[in-house]
């Protein structure tokens, strides 16, 4: 098998051949400090974390770098309002985004570079941009000069001008050679901090937006690497830029192959336009805010169930959608450790481990299963159809259970067979971040007196239910859903968790 992914420069699928053989380099846009961040942030680092993890397990090598836009004029605004140091608040919303990742799964970034970090490197790119013709100063401000670029609108198609609608710079300046060039440097303001002030050839200022991310790259990954990645949106103008003042000055392909993840789509219907509504809504989006109210396996759940380049909708019934399907795999996770009496989390054993199967309906499909998923993956990371088809190894396996009796009966051949096949659910999910550990499914906010009264209440149900008190049952059954747990009835009893 081979990984095919789509490529945003060439706008069709390409086999994926890294530049050094063996090894990956990939790179992500990451955030702008300035703000909480919000569930749009963690959509590109679940993905490309995913990505690392297929990667790795294909045999490759890989160094995935993550930028922290730490200079820039949004977080100059936003300490203002707040009265607070600028790198003060910086460092503090980074901190804020990285523990966040980290719940989400998301540990294996090798190198977070701050752009305040790299200054020099900027200056020293910029000025061999000026050296050759491609950039030029004008009253303490650089600017790319895109006429110089002939292949410039190579990866969106659109042209330098289109840039100055909505740009993220906010300049137009009468300075300008093209009224599409774009700052590679901006003159310090009179009012500003000094510690947003960087000396430089062409006087106190700092770098703009574009060129942050080109340095980073270049300076951790190689003037020219495999994978670059980032939201839909940034494909213009920013990527753009970036091929433009990379390649111009390097005379080399900047990133092998461009990657770009569809955007969040938020339901807003019942949202009015007021500030103070749209403010607690975002507010509600935000990552600390969603991680204390969901579980992070339910939120990378929602986000891998589509495919990266469509976009993602993220609603109370997509919320809700997700978490039917994990407690699918929750439900049959404790079927399984009931019937062979291990946890399918310690996935020591996989199917084509197990022994003496004979004709076993099961092996032969299961088997026939981890090759879809991984021709899945193989076909530009399609993460929603590789948990399709872990959909329907959990429905074999239950299928397995039922058809052996294994719940009332004892079949040591039956029950190793259904181990196994968890045993590869469970290795193939870890691929996606899925499954790494046991939901909490006894904790009910940490408190054991609690757990022991659901308990008695799901006695209390048993015992009036043998003396046909149905109503009494049907009663507590209803009030705990309200309370939101469940009840499974099981022919050995009854178990409980958490919605």
């Amino acid at each position: 098998m081979t990984l095919r992914v789509y490529n945003t420069l060439s706008r069709q699928k390409e086999l994926f051949e890294p530049v050094v053989p063996g090894r990956v380099s990939m790179y992500l846009c990451g955030p702008t400090v300035y703000k909480p961040a919000h569930i749009g942030h963690a959509v590109g680092p679940v993905i490309f974390d995913v990505m690392k993890r297929y990667l790795t397990y294909k045999g490759f090598t890989v160094r995935w770098a993550v930028n922290i836009t730490d200079v820039e004029d949004k977080i100059i605004a936003e300490a203002a309002r707040l009265g607070v140091d600028v790198m003060q608040l910086a460092r503090e919303l980074e901190r804020q985004y990285v523990d966040a990742l980290a719940r989400l799964g998301v540990r294996s970034i090798d190198v977070l570079p701050r752009a305040s970090e790299h200054i020099a490197d900027m200056i020293a790119h910029i000025r061999g941009l000026i050296d050759r013709g491609y950039a030029y100063a004008v009253e303490g401000d650089v600017y790319f000069d895109v006429s110089r670029d002939a292949d410039y609108g190579k990866l969106s198609g659109r042209r330098a001008e289109d840039q100055l609608s909505g740009t993220r710079d906010g300049l137009v300046s009468r300075t300008k050679r093209n009224a599409g060039d774009f700052a590679l440097w901006k003159a310090a303001k009179p009012d500003e901090p000094d510690a947003v002030k960087y000396d430089s050839p062409w006087g106190p200022g700092r770098p703009g937006w574009h060129i942050e991310c080109s340095v980073m790259a270049a300076r951790h990954l190689g003037e020219t690497f495999d994978i670059h990645g980032g939201g839909m949106d940034l494909i213009f103008p920013h990527h753009e830029n970036e091929i433009a003042q990379s390649e111009s000055l390097a005379d080399k392909p900047f990133a092998r192959y461009w990657l770009h993840n569809g955007l969040t789509r938020f339901n807003t219907k019942k949202i009015s336009k007021s500030d103070e509504e749209m403010q607690q809504m975002m507010s509600e989006l935000q990552l600390g805010h969603l991680l204390s109210v969901h579980s992070p396996e339910l939120i990378r759940m929602l986000i891998l169930s589509s495919h990266y380049r469509a976009p993602i909708d993220f609603s109370p019934a997509t919320l809700e959608s997700a978490r039917k399907g994990l407690d699918t795999f929750y439900r049959l996770f404790e079927r399984v450790e009931r019937v062979t009496g291990r946890s399918p989390y310690v996935a020591d054993v996989r199917i084509e481990q197990v022994r003496d199967v004979g004709a076993a309906p099961l092996f032969e499909e299961v088997l026939s299963d981890q090759v879809r998923f991984l021709e899945a993956m193989d076909d530009d990371f399609n993460t929603a159809a590789a948990i399709g088809v872990l959909f329907e190894i959990a429905g074999r396996i239950n299928r397995s259970i039922e058809g052996a009796r294994l719940e009332t009966t004892r079949d040591e051949h039956a029950a190793a067979l259904v181990g196994g096949a968890a045993g590869s659910l469970v290795f193939l999910g870890r691929l996606l971040g899925l499954f790494e550990q046991p939901p909490a499914t006894r904790d009910v906010g940490g408190d054991r007196l609690t757990a022991e009264l659901i308990e008695l209440l799901i006695e209390t149900r048993a015992a009036a239910r043998k003396a046909r008190q149905y109503d009494i049952g049907d009663t507590i059954r209803k009030r705990l859903d309200e309370l939101g747990i469940l009840l499974e009835d099981r022919a050995d009893g009854t178990s409980w968790r958490r919605k």
